[in-house]
């Protein structure tokens, strides 16, 4: 049975997922997209709360998005960074002036006692979006990663630079050290204790929904902490419309971020096949790009290959279309 005009619900991480978030946007009805967003990245820093991929989202769905960095909002100055590092304080999280408004009022409100979700559909409305935008929860989730022990190094004759390893915040790890230390598992601190927002389990519940899509974001580190949320696996398990995943791997390399690097060092191949076996217990169908044909011939779910690396606009409308075409193909 078709169901053409449905809604459709994304889950998505920051620059990779946003970028089919927005050519959904654009293809969709604005108001039969809900979008939620991955909260395991925020973090306080300056005593400021700041959710980098709830940004993303609302800088790209706007059209308010850095295309020179990837990252941050249009026509960005750096007084407050340049003012900050003649101070003496810490620089290693860029934050534009424009940018710095939206922590601001996000940490006023915040105090003041509304919830994340309160806060991002007043600043969606104000910016313009049609869509919903949701948080996973209102409730926190922190992602940890743990890293590997290291070896003394030869040059030291065996007594110096080897590390123990330990964990690190997700902000350290993926600003600060720039994805350099080598990881073995990570955890989504608190995870087990939220609810997910009420909107997104109404989501997952609506009879009418045409599809599920699981953008292409890093799998560990965006996607997999909406699903450490109790109940969303399962709810994902359960719901009637199919669930598909867009591959972030496209010959054996990530587009964008540590997802290759990651995957090796998890004992993970480095190919689009082993994101399809990370979701398999919920995944209805798994979109791979064309270069990925060999990579996924042997999986045993329904696979649309086409072009998926998106560097215009364009290119997000186009993918997007063959995500809600893929989706009336396959009915549960």
């Amino acid at each position: 049975m078709s169901n053409e005009t449905g809604p459709v619900l994304a889950l998505s991480g920051g620059v990779g997922g946003a970028k089919l978030a927005l050519g959904l946007y654009r293809i969709l009805p604005p108001d039969t997209l809900t979008i939620v967003a991955n909260t395991g990245d925020d973090f306080e820093h300056l005593g400021l709360s700041i959710s980098p991929d709830l940004d993303t989202l609302l800088y790209t769905l706007s059209g308010n998005d850095n295309l020179e960095l990837g990252w941050g909002r249009r026509g960005e100055t750096w007084t407050f960074m340049a003012a900050l590092e003649a101070l003496g304080g810490e620089t290693w999280f860029r934050l534009g002036d424009g940018d710095l408004a939206t922590h601001i009022e996000r940490t006023r409100r915040r105090k003041a006692g509304e919830s994340l979700s309160a806060i991002s559909h007043d600043f969606r409305r104000r910016l313009g979006i049609a869509a919903r935008l949701l948080p996973m929860s209102d409730d926190p989730v922190r992602t940890r990663l743990h890293t590997a022990p290291t070896p003394p190094s030869p040059a030291s004759g065996g007594g110096l630079g080897g590390g123990a390893g330990g964990w690190l915040d997700f902000q350290d790890y993926f600003v600060r050290l720039r994805c350099e230390p080598v990881i073995d598992r990570l955890e989504f601190a608190g995870a087990a204790d939220v609810r997910p927002h009420r909107e997104f389990l109404a989501a997952l519940a609506d009879p009418q929904l045409r599809a599920i899509v699981i953008c292409p974001s890093n799998p560990f580190i965006s996607i997999d902490p909406i699903l450490a949320v109790p109940g969303v696996r399962a709810a994902l398990r359960a719901c009637n419309a199919p669930v598909i995943a867009v591959s972030p791997i496209i010959g054996g390399k990530a587009v964008k971020g540590p997802t290759a690097k990651m995957m090796a060092e998890l004992g993970l191949p480095v190919d689009a096949a082993a994101v399809a076996h990370h979701y398999r217990d919920f995944l209805d169908l798994y979109i791979a790009d064309e270069e990925d044909a060999a990579a996924v011939a042997g999986l045993d779910m329904p696979v649309v290959l086409t072009r998926t690396l998106m560097q215009s606009l364009a290119d997000r409308e186009a993918l997007a279309r063959a995500v809600l075409a893929a989706a009336e193909r396959v009915r549960k």
